[in-house]
């Protein structure tokens, strides 16, 4: 969509290894709010229907997942874990029918910044784990919504999904 950004809902999600942390915006992008944490499933995937539905009863537009790369933005055993988790929430967004579009952002650091947030907001460290990802999924979503802001378009790498029939599968894919 080249000069405007499509109004609309987007989530941000922090995928962990145990946990997902979920966030939504408002149909404006001005206002990134938490909104869960699951309880990953990785043999059926009972997180992604939950997001999946999020997105159909939101009318999301887009869900931005964060990539995590080292410090040196190189790829390690969790980046290859989040890309395939993109990959298979888009496969799982198409399939319900819904129309949003999965992008990867880089999310450096934003479980660390998470933690010190919530410690400086005097949580004591034994309770962050209840909300330390929801933290982070707002971290990751304000990131992009403030770089959706000054792009003009939507933040990050989008996540290309094979098409049933063979089409390019992208999906309002941007030239970024």
């Amino acid at each position: 969509m080249s000069g405007a950004v499509q109004r609309g809902v987007r989530l941000g999600v922090d995928v962990g290894q145990a946990r997902v942390g979920l966030a939504a915006s408002d149909p404006d992008g001005i206002l990134a709010t938490p909104v869960r944490t699951l309880k990953r499933d990785v043999k059926k995937g009972h997180d992604r229907r939950l997001i999946v539905r999020e997105a159909l009863e939101r009318d999301a537009v887009v869900v931005y997942v964060g990539l995590p790369v080292n410090l040196q933005g190189r790829s390690t055993a969790s980046t290859e874990d989040a890309e395939q988790y993109a990959q298979d929430l888009a496969a799982a967004l198409r399939a319900a029918g819904s129309g949003a579009r999965v992008h990867l952002v880089d999310e450096r650091l934003s479980t660390v910044s998470a933690h010190r947030q919530l410690r400086e907001a005097g949580r004591d460290t034994r309770s962050h784990r209840a909300v330390v990802d929801q933290v982070a999924a707002v971290q990751i979503l304000e990131q992009a919504l403030n770089m959706q802001q000054s792009l003009q378009r939507d933040a990050g790498r989008p996540v290309a999904v094979p098409a049933p029939d063979g089409e390019d599968g992208t999906r309002g894919r941007s030239d970024s």
